[in-house]
């Protein structure tokens, strides 16, 4: 159900009363705050969960294993080749 269902679910013509969704929902109880560690809101955390999500549903719709480690490291940098000295 979207949030928009679960307003007017609650209180329909919730248009005359309040200017945004957002307004009905917290007031209705719909939506609530979070209390989280500070250390959640780092962003390489938070990017780390996305480019996980990412991963599983790459492997989910093609296949295969996009791993790190199977790669040798981290995605977006190669190793240089070393040139062979005479």
């Amino acid at each position: 159900m979207t949030l928009k269902e679960q307003v007017e679910q609650l209180l329909p013509g919730w248009e005359q009363w309040y200017p945004s969704l957002f307004d009905a929902a917290v007031d209705l109880g719909v939506l609530r705050a979070q209390v989280c560690s500070p250390d959640d809101l780092y962003l390489s955390r938070r990017h780390s969960s996305v480019a996980s999500a990412a991963a599983t549903a790459h492997r989910e719709q093609w296949g295969g294993n996009i791993d790190n480690t199977t790669r040798g490291g981290p995605p977006g940098k190669r190793r240089k080749k070393r040139k062979k000295q005479k």
